[in-house]
């Protein structure tokens, strides 16, 4: 996440009037607005992978699968975001074309820019959806992954996946090995 882009408070409506106008996407949380940053290769490439791997899993069945450009909102923390990657099943998100509000999956790539936040405030108000079942952070230093699940009883549970592991999403019952994950990503 950036730096907010203008010390204005927005109000909602203002927000989704004003965002498509502009030529760079915009989060909103709660009133501020802040500038998204363009994404190195490695961040664009692993997310395209997810995507593609999901996409593909996905097909014929009644889930779609977005990228970055896909807005979602997160009404309980008055809030829009952009994910990297999104999975949603619902009638309703399927319903609109622009904004998505019931993700069971969510997948953000970190970059050393937004790691604190997307595993921190990002995920906190993630977690207020009542339809997310799995919340994927991909760290592309150390190639691993922490994918946090939503249990029965409500509490999300870390299922951390090593250097060289499969990455095992149980919202949508994907296998995804880590040369697949990483393909036509050079080691640093």
């Amino acid at each position: 996440m950036g730096l907010p882009a203008q010390k204005v408070h927005f109000n909602v409506e203002d927000y989704l009037a004003w965002e498509p106008t502009q030529l760079d996407r915009h989060e909103y949380i709660d009133g501020e607005v802040f500038a998204m940053a363009g994404a190195e290769d490695r961040h664009v490439t692993v997310a395209g992978n997810i995507y593609i791997a999901l996409r593909q899993h996905l097909s014929d069945s009644p889930c779609r699968t977005y990228m970055s450009d896909m807005r979602l909102q997160v009404t309980a923390a008055n809030s829009y975001f952009y994910p990297d990657v999104l999975v949603t099943c619902s009638a309703l998100d399927l319903a609109s074309p622009l904004v998505k509000s019931e993700p069971k999956l969510i997948v953000e790539v970190l970059s050393p820019s937004t790691a604190a936040f997307d595993r921190g405030l990002k995920f906190s108000h993630y977690r207020s959806l009542a339809s997310l079942e799995e919340y994927l952070l991909v760290d592309l230093d150390t190639r691993a992954t922490d994918c946090y699940r939503k249990g029965n009883d409500g509490l999300w549970v870390l299922h951390p996946f090593g250097r060289g592991e499969a990455l095992s999403l149980a919202s949508v019952a994907l296998v995804l090995d880590a040369a697949q994950l990483f393909a036509e990503v050079p080691e640093s």
